[in-house]
């Protein structure tokens, strides 16, 4: 599969979560609620703060330092725009040292169906990674690591030019994914 084929299969499973949204917006439970122009989310709220899911400790390893961007706003498409339309939580940090240099930190918590879409376009697309401890998959495009980890039921999504192979998101899904999930993220003693 090439990469553009494999854009456009993560682009149909984002755009299948957000058809889900629009089907979950149609169909409303009570029935007596005004129609409104944007759907409601099917996602619950993540409640976790960008210092909480991410903390300095686990950036420590880049070699830099990082300040959260509370201006930056996702680009339309992209799957921290659709985590964030679904009540998630997006961070954007910025190298202090050079700005050029970020890391994009998205986490969604879905229902079950819209997790398996999105689990099934990524076994598509392939790059699968066992060393995340969940699901989890990684993709270089144009310098920029992408690694999508399910930490069920959350989707963690990180992108940064500091992600050259896997190993480079590792520190960051380890960090989300032991505040998510802090009972599968111990150590099994031995």
């Amino acid at each position: 599969m090439t990469s553009r084929s494999r854009a456009r299969a993560i682009t149909v499973a984002l755009l299948s979560v957000s058809a889900t949204v629009l089907l979950a917006g149609c169909t409303g439970g009570s029935g007596d609620a005004a129609p409104s122009a944007s759907p409601t989310p099917i996602g619950t709220a993540v409640r976790q703060t960008c210092a909480e899911l991410l903390p300095e400790s686990a950036l420590a390893v880049y070699g830099r330092t990082f300040e959260q961007d509370t201006s930056w706003t996702p680009a339309k498409g992209t799957p921290a725009a659709t985590i964030e339309r679904q009540r998630g939580r997006v961070c954007h940090l910025v190298a202090t040292d050079d700005p050029s240099t970020t890391i994009t930190l998205a986490v969604a918590h879905l229902p079950e169906k819209s997790l398996t879409t999105l689990k099934d376009a990524l076994y598509e697309r392939g790059g699968s990674v066992p060393t995340y401890r969940v699901e989890g998959y990684y993709a270089l495009d144009d310098g920029v690591g992408r690694a999508d980890a399910f930490p069920d039921p959350y989707w963690v999504t990180t992108e940064s030019t500091l992600y050259t192979e896997p190993g480079g998101a590792q520190p960051v899904v380890d960090a989300v994914r032991a505040v998510l999930q802090p009972s599968a993220s111990a150590s099994p003693a031995g």
